[in-house]
């Protein structure tokens, strides 16, 4: 159970830093870069199968930091065009 937990974290860490890199040029911090990286594999767990899609890049660790990476980016994509929006 706690070997589990840390690998939610270290795998919502990597993949929040790397998103953030990549949308908005700077991570978040360690905490943000966490809570980014976990609602990023939330929302990628949900949307792949919703689409029939499957990932077949990578399994294990590796599978679950580029899923978890790619829902990222689309939260934080969808964020700042929420913020633009609103601006």
């Amino acid at each position: 159970m706690l070997t589990a937990l840390i690998i939610t974290l270290a795998v919502g860490a990597i993949a929040g830093w790397l998103a953030g890199l990549l949308v908005q040029g700077t991570g978040f911090g360690l905490v943000g870069d966490i809570v980014v990286g976990i609602l990023g594999a939330l929302i990628a767990g949900f949307l792949f199968p919703a689409l029939g899609l499957t990932l077949t890049l990578g399994g294990g660790l590796l599978g679950a930091i580029l899923l978890a990476f790619i829902g990222a980016v689309i939260l934080l994509v969808v964020v700042r065009l929420f913020k633009q929006l609103t601006a």
